[in-house]
């Protein structure tokens, strides 16, 4: 069922497909410093009805450094990169489901190339930051030449998942992060400042896209600002979990999952062949 690949040939992304039923894929995206870990709750529910393709992030897992990419590092890079790991693939259209900082990815996807998406499920969706989060990267910016990164990603993890329900995925990250380099950990921080950027036209270039975003109630750093920018937008669904923090995925797995499926099968191509 699980088929890893990993290669560095011309520097494709390290991934692992998962084989399950049905003909159509779904496509998971990690947040920042984690890897396809953290979609342990969804593997077995979503292979019932679906392939995966968990893809690692340029400087996660065993996909190349950042500064692999002599082109420079950027949302347009990742993008592209993730394209051609599904074209290596054979598969031309998918569902995407991306957590915290895959939201952002999809979102620069769904801007860019949204004949590639078939639906996209956003838990903990970033679309911009609020006053806290912007100075709080602002003193993070200052500070992280001074100090180890990982005190950097711990102090991070607390502010964004403070509460005691959030403990076990506060903790999943900072074990999870141990395994990142810090120059790639730096790198991805400097992408920060255009995150507003990546969601500026995605109402406007994937109307057509369904798209479902499941968020976390306790989700402060976000939510709000995320609740205003879908007013309006008609191919959108909005989810709030109660007593649930950012990483919904793991928090209220049983929710996202059921939500998730019932969304992607809403959404499939009956009888399509995607090979």
């Amino acid at each position: 069922m699980n088929t890893p690949r990993t290669t560095k040939e011309n520097l494709m992304l390290d991934y692992k497909l998962y084989k399950g039923r049905g003909s159509e894929y779904i496509v998971l995206l990690h947040g920042i410093g984690g890897n396809s870990n953290i979609f342990y709750k969804q593997l077995k529910p979503f292979l019932k009805k679906y392939h995966i393709v968990a893809i690692h992030m340029p400087g996660h897992g065993k996909s190349p450094d950042i500064d692999s990419y002599k082109d420079g590092f950027s949302f347009d890079v990742i993008v592209r990169e993730i394209l051609r790991t599904l074209d290596h693939l054979s598969i031309r259209k998918a569902h995407f489901v991306g957590i915290s900082l895959g939201s952002i990815i999809v979102h620069h996807l769904l801007q860019t190339r949204p004949d590639r998406v078939r639906s996209a499920v956003l838990g903990g969706a970033i679309t911009r930051f609020n006053l806290f989060a912007k100075s709080l990267i602002k003193l993070a910016g200052i500070i992280k030449d001074f100090i180890p990164f990982m005190w950097l990603y711990r102090i991070l993890a607390l502010v964004l998942m403070p509460k005691d329900n959030h403990k076990d995925s506060r903790r999943f990250f900072i074990q999870e992060a141990y395994k990142m380099k810090r120059k790639n950990f730096l790198a991805w921080y400097h992408l920060a400042g255009d995150v507003k950027a990546t969601y500026s036209k995605v109402q406007e270039n994937s109307e057509d896209v369904p798209k479902l975003y499941i968020s976390g109630a306790e989700d402060h750093m976000f939510v709000r600002e995320l609740t205003e920018d879908l007013r309006g937008d008609k191919s959108s669904e909005l989810v709030i979990l109660e007593q649930c923090g950012h990483v919904c995925n793991i928090e209220k797995a049983d929710d996202f999952n059921e939500l998730s499926l019932e969304f992607m099968d809403k959404h499939q191509v009956k009888k399509a062949h995607i090979s």
